[in-house]
């Protein structure tokens, strides 16, 4: 009876496992979408303000 209780139990721990690491990778993801995202409009503000700076030098 008890091998049966402990097997249910390791089952639950090993679910519960899964699901934890599950929802960590997925939390590291999105916050490397996010960090991506902001990456990228910075690079195009960077980008955009460069080059209207230098179509005013000419002038």
């Amino acid at each position: 009876m008890s091998r049966t209780i402990l097997t249910i139990a390791g089952v639950v721990l090993a679910i519960w496992l899964l699901f934890t690491v599950l929802g960590a990778l997925l939390s590291a993801l999105k916050t490397f979408l996010f960090f991506g995202i902001v990456a990228v409009i910075g690079y195009l503000a960077v980008t955009l303000i460069a080059k209207s700076s230098k179509s005013f030098k000419g002038r």
